[in-house]
């Protein structure tokens, strides 16, 4: 009984969390990331999935200035801080939405790991975005390369988890057209081979 009411309401809670996390995202890429990308002329931090050297960060703190570097804490950082969540809770819902028509248990377990991860990453990232700001225009060298870890990190995990998750709806897709040719088929007699 606790299965078919979960499964009715996971779908479409999913599906809401989905759509509010890709309205955030796509606010931070064409808004606030924009704006600190047209200050600067370079990419933000949390843009950058292969990280940054000491050099990047301290070119690209410089670049934004001051108002610059409010700005990213004002406006970027707020809405990166409801992403993370967001985005995790979408991941981990369609896996578990999905993972209750498979009989493995070992990969919806795995994809909410990542999940999970990718969100402590990020959260990471801006907290280190965020004492780097705060440090202003030179922080030092151990904090540039523990943000840039997180960075790095929070980009695999996350690619990680959303490949799980459309590997496990393939998974599924096939799974559901391979039942469905069995029960058309189990209605039909076999044809003698011929001779």
């Amino acid at each position: 009984m606790t299965n078919k009411i979960r499964a009715r309401y996971v779908g479409p809670a999913t599906l809401g969390l989905g759509v509010m996390g890709a309205s955030i995202y796509l606010l931070m890429v064409n808004v606030t990331l924009a704006h600190v990308e047209a200050v600067s002329g370079l990419i933000p931090f949390d843009m950058r999935p292969l990280g940054y050297s000491h050099a990047d960060a301290l070119m690209l703190l410089d670049a934004l200035g001051a108002d610059g570097r409010a700005y990213y804490l004002s406006h970027q950082i707020p809405l990166d801080t409801v992403y993370p969540a967001l985005l995790a809770l979408t991941l981990m819902g369609a896996i578990c939405w999905i993972g209750e028509r498979l009989p493995s248990r070992t990969l919806v377990r795995a994809g909410g790991m990542l999940s999970l991860g990718a969100a402590a990453f990020d959260y990471t990232e801006n907290l280190a975005i965020c004492a780097m700001i705060w440090s202003g225009p030179n922080p030092s060298v151990p904090l540039v390369f523990a943000a840039s870890a997180a960075t790095i990190a929070k980009s695999v995990l996350t690619s990680l988890a959303v490949s799980l998750t459309l590997l496990l709806g393939v998974m599924w897709a096939r799974r559901s057209i391979a039942g469905r040719r069995v029960s058309r088929g189990d209605g039909r007699r076999m044809r003698p081979a011929a001779e």
